[in-house]
C-alpha cells in the first residue's frame, strides 16, 4: 500500500504530498506475527443471495508463489510478510462477463487487508480479522472468456490462504444512482442546494473531473492538464492545512480562500480537505508534518471527552480559524465539497490514531460546531474514513468518498471499492473518488458501472515530474490516457459545467 508523504515546499509553502489510501498505503501499526493455524477447517461453499453460478474453485497451494510465500501441509499458503510476497492462481471462465472472486482466508492475528490483482492489475482488496477461515470477496470483476491470473499479494500481510472460487456476479442495481439531493444541513444555502442538485442529476451518467492544485486556478497541475487536453478540471481541490493555528504561528502565506472564490466565480467547483496541523504544544517533531501521529504527542480521546480542557480549547481554536475562512467563502456564495478528517482508519493521521469511537466524536464535534455555532451552511459534507466502522452516521454526511492510489498505469474501474463505499452508509449516498493517483479509464467505468460522482487527482508527483522543470509526468497516468479521460463523453470538464449560480434547485432538495 502507498503512504502519502507531504513535504514543505519552501517557495510556496504549500502542501504537495500524496495522501495515503485504502489500496496501497503502508500500515502504521506493526503487524501481528503469525501463529500456527487453528484446526478450523475452511467453510463450505456459500449459498449466494442471488442465483449465482459457481464457475470453479482453485487451491492456493497449486499457484505460483513469490517471495516468502510457501505452501504448508498441502492445504494452504502462508508467508505474506514482505512487499512482493504473493501467490498467483490461474482460473478459467467460460464466457465474457462479471464475476466475483471469493477468497477463503484467515488472519494470523487481528485485522489484515491485502491486495488482489487480476492479470497484473489491482482490482481490489480482501480483509480478514479473525484467526479462522472466512470468505472475502472482490465483486464484479470483468473477465473475458478463458484463463486469468488471480493474485493475492502482501499489503498488510500475515494471512493464510486456502483457495479462491469464482462466481457469476449479482446483476448491478442501477438504484444506487437514485440519490436524494437533500443535504443534511436543513439550512443549506441555495448555492449548496444547486450544486448538490447538479451532482445528483448527472450521477450515474457522467463523472465530474477534478484536480488538487494548491496554487489555485492557474497552478501548475491545472496548466499541465490544459496544455495536454485543452480542458480544465471541473473541480479544484485544495488543502486548508496551514490555516491551523500552527501554520498561522509560522507565518505561512496561503491563499486558499481567495483561490476558492476565484474558481467558483470562473464557473468551477471547489473541494477542500484539511491536513490539520496539531497545536504547537503537542508537536514533538517537524511542525509542518504535525498531521502525522509520529510527529505529535497528544491524547485526543481525553480532549474530545472533556478530560483535557486545555487541549479541547486548542482544537476549538483551530476550528475557529477554519470557520473564519469558510465563512468568507460562504459570504462570496461559494458552496464547498468539504472533506475533513479524511482517511482516518489508516492510522497515518492523528485524528485516526486512537480508534473509531474517538474519531467519530471528533467528526460530530466538528460538524456541530461549524454548522450550529458558526452557521456554515455552504458545506456539502464528504466523508472518507476508508472503513465503514468509522462512519459517523447518515445525519452528518452528504457524500461518501474513497481515496485510491492503484499504482502506475493501473486504469481499472475500482468497482469493488465503489460498491464497498456505497455500503458504508445506511441510506443511499453518492459515492465519489475523493482522491486518486492514477486516472480511471472512463470506458471501464461505464462498462463496470463504477460511475463515481467525481474524481480528484492528487497534485505533485501524480501530475508533474518535479517542482523545477514543471513538465507533465507520465509515471502514473500516461498522456494518452489523460487525453482520453478529458475528452471522454462521460467525463465533465470545467467548460462543460452549467451555470451553477443559477442552476435549478430540485424540489426534493428543499
Amino acid at each position: 500500500m502507498k503512504r502519502r508523504w507531504i513535504s514543505l515546499i519552501l517557495a510556496s509553502m504549500m502542501l504537495l504530498g500524496a495522501c495515503g489510501n485504502n489500496t496501497q498505503t503502508a500500515q502504521s501499526t506493526q503487524p501481528t506475527q503469525p501463529t500456527q493455524p487453528s484446526s478450523t477447517t475452511p467453510p463450505t461453499e456459500p449459498t449466494q443471495p442471488w442465483e449465482a453460478e459457481l464457475i470453479g474453485s482453485w487451491e492456493a497451494e497449486d499457484g505460483t508463489m513469490s517471495g516468502s510465500v510457501h505452501a504448508e501441509a498441502h492445504a494452504y499458503v502462508t508467508g505474506f510478510e514482505k512487499d512482493g510476497d504473493g501467490c498467483t492462481v490461474v482460473v478459467s471462465v467460460p464466457e465474457d462477463g462479471f464475476y466475483d472472486l471469493e477468497f477463503i482466508i484467515k488472519s494470523a492475528g487481528g485485522k489484515k487487508i491485502n491486495s488482489v490483482y487480476v492479470d497484473g492489475a489491482l482490482v481490489g482488496e480482501v480483509m480478514v480479522d479473525v484467526a479462522k477461515y472466512q470468505r472475502a470477496t472482490v465483486q464484479r470483476v470483468y473477465l473475458a472468456a478463458g484463463d486469468h491470473e488471480v493474485g493475492l499479494f502482501k499489503s498488510w500481510g500475515y494471512i493464510y490462504w486456502d483457495k479462491v472460487s469464482v462466481w457469476t456476479s449479482q446483476p448491478f442495481d442501477e438504484g444506487i444512482f437514485d440519490v436524494s439531493p437533500k443535504l443534511v444541513n436543513e439550512n443549506a444555502t441555495d448555492n449548496a442546494k444547486r450544486l448538490m442538485s447538479y451532482l445528483c442529476d448527472v450521477y450515474g451518467n457522467s463523472i465530474i473531473s477534478g484536480q488538487y492544485c494548491e496554487t489555485g486556478m492557474n497552478g501548475w497541475e491545472n496548466l499541465m492538464i490544459y496544455n495536454n487536453t485543452g480542458e480544465y478540471p471541473a473541480i479544484l481541490g485544495m488543502d486548508m492545512g496551514y490555516y491551523s493555528q500552527t501554520g498561522v504561528d509560522h507565518n505561512v502565506a496561503i491563499s486558499t480562500t481567495e483561490q476558492a472564490i476565484a474558481y467558483w466565480e470562473k464557473g468551477g467547483i471547489v473541494t477542500l480537505c484539511w491536513h490539520w496541523l496539531a497545536p504547537e504544544k503537542y508537536i514533538t517533531g517537524t511542525w509542518y508534518s504535525a498531521f502525522r501521529p509520529e510527529e505529535v504527542r497528544m491524547n485526543l480521546t481525553k480532549m474530545v471527552n472533556g478530560e483535557d480542557p486545555e487541549g479541547l480549547s486548542l482544537l476549538m481554536k483551530d476550528i475557529n480559524n477554519i470557520a473564519m475562512e469558510l465563512l468568507e467563502m460562504q459570504e462570496a456564495g461559494v458552496p464547498i465539497l468539504w472533506r475533513p478528517l479524511h482517511e482516518a482508519s489508516g492510522g497515518w493521521f492523528w485524528w485516526g490514531k486512537e480508534g473509531a469511537d474517538t474519531y467519530k466524536k471528533l467528526y460530530v464535534l466538528l460538524y456541530e460546531t461549524l454548522t450550529y455555532e458558526y452557521g456554515l451552511n455552504n458545506l456539502i459534507w464528504v466523508w472518507n474514513g476508508q472503513d465503514a466502522a468509522w462512519y459517523p452516521g447518515d445525519e452528518y454526511v452528504d457524500i461518501v468518498g474513497i481515496d485510491i492510489y492503484a499504482g502506475e498505469h493501473v486504469y481499472t474501474s475500482q468497482i469493488n471499492s465503489f460498491l464497498e463505499t456505497h455500503r458504508s452508509c445506511d441510506s443511499n449516498k453518492m459515492v465519489v473518488l475523493s482522491e486518486n493517483g492514477t486516472m480511471i479509464d472512463p470506458e471501464l467505468s461505464v462498462r463496470d458501472r463504477a460511475m463515481f460522482g467525481f474524481f480528484c487527482v492528487w497534485g505533485g508527483e501524480f501530475v508533474m515530474n518535479d517542482s523545477i522543470r514543471k513538465s507533465y509526468s507520465e509515471q502514473y497516468t500516461e498522456v494518452e490516457m489523460l487525453k482520453k479521460v478529458y475528452t471522454s463523453e462521460y467525463v465533465i470538464t470545467r467548460s462543460e459545467l452549467p451555470d451553477l449560480h443559477t442552476y435549478p434547485i430540485r424540489d426534493d432538495a428543499q
